[in-house]
């Protein structure tokens, strides 16, 4: 299965260029973000992120604004699986991954990208997977699922096939816990699964679901973490930004300026909030300089 995988990943890499050639999203450049047209600019750096993990949407747009502010042109590239996101890094495709996973969720793509790919900072702590139900749900842990498949459908509502956290639910906790014959694990995507999950709510149904800390929907929706006794979802990691080799020497000034960006829970939770919140759906440029004017002082280093 390893080998499998591997062989997919190095695929993934080999085709990433072409595929990418048609992901640049609609934002705007720098100089509609507010910079001089006059101004010499520093150089373009890509940003690449998976629009529907709002934690790289929101640290996207966050980037855009601030490297704008220093002088960059930016380019957005939207993509839809993380093996063609590490690949492109890997290659040169994208300059910056700027919210990853690469301690645990994502470890395997580093195994496979990883020798061409730089951190540029943690710019959070205690990032986790979990697995949560309604907190009306009888039951509280993961070791309890087994006992109640049939309560759930037998089926665990998960998000893209190609991501960290559905490997690490299927290859990792449902064996652990003995849910491989009992339970199937549904994927689509992120918006796929929010949907299931607040219908069950509405209905007070149960579901289960894949999620993750940290992420809006803890604030969205009444759920709790079922609790994992054998560690199966694995440790808690950091999130970093992460660079193409050699993109702090080509653009020194903008990899110090990332490496200076620290979110807590505070400034990071109202930053992902406000980008998903439905006043500003469909706009996260805006939804930025919202936060960042409500947020003067969220790091040392923020540009307001």
């Amino acid at each position: 299965m390893k080998k499998q995988r591997l062989t997919a990943l190095l695929s993934i890499g080999a085709a990433v260029s072409l595929m990418l050639a048609g992901c640049s999203s609609g934002a705007p450049d720098a100089s509609d973000a507010g910079s001089s047209g006059d101004a010499e600019s520093k150089g373009t750096i890509t940003l690449g992120f998976i629009p529907s993990w709002t934690d790289g949407l929101s640290t996207a747009y966050l980037l855009e604004n601030q490297l704008t502010q220093l002088g960059y042109d930016v380019e957005l590239k939207e993509l839809t699986e993380a093996g063609v996101l590490y690949a492109g890094l890997s290659n040169g495709d994208i300059d910056v991954y700027p919210s990853a996973w690469p301690e645990v969720t994502h470890a395997e793509y580093m195994e496979t990208f990883g020798d061409d790919i730089e951190s540029l900072s943690a710019y959070y702590d205690g990032a986790s997977l979990t697995i949560a139900v309604p907190s009306y749900t009888d039951i509280d842990s993961l070791d309890e699922l087994a006992a109640n498949a049939d309560l759930f459908g037998g089926e665990i509502i998960g998000i893209e096939p190609g991501a960290g956290l559905t490997g690490v639910t299927e290859n990792s906790m449902m064996p652990a816990y003995g849910l491989s014959d009992s339970f199937n694990l549904i994927t689509s995507s992120t918006a796929t699964m929010l949907t299931a999950l607040g219908e069950a709510i509405d209905k007070n149904e149960d579901i289960v679901v894949t999620l993750w800390r940290p992420f809006w929907a803890y604030n969205a929706y009444d759920v709790k973490d079922l609790a994992d006794p054998l560690g199966a979802m694995g440790e808690s990691e950091s999130l970093h930004f992460l660079g193409k080799r050699g993109f702090a020497e080509e653009f020194p000034e903008a990899a110090e300026y990332i490496a200076g960006i620290k979110l807590d829970d505070e400034a990071y939770g109202s930053l992902e909030g406000l980008v998903t919140s439905e006043p500003w759906e469909g706009d996260p440029a805006g939804a930025v300089a919202l936060w960042i004017s409500e947020n003067p002082g969220a790091f040392p280093t923020l540009i307001s």
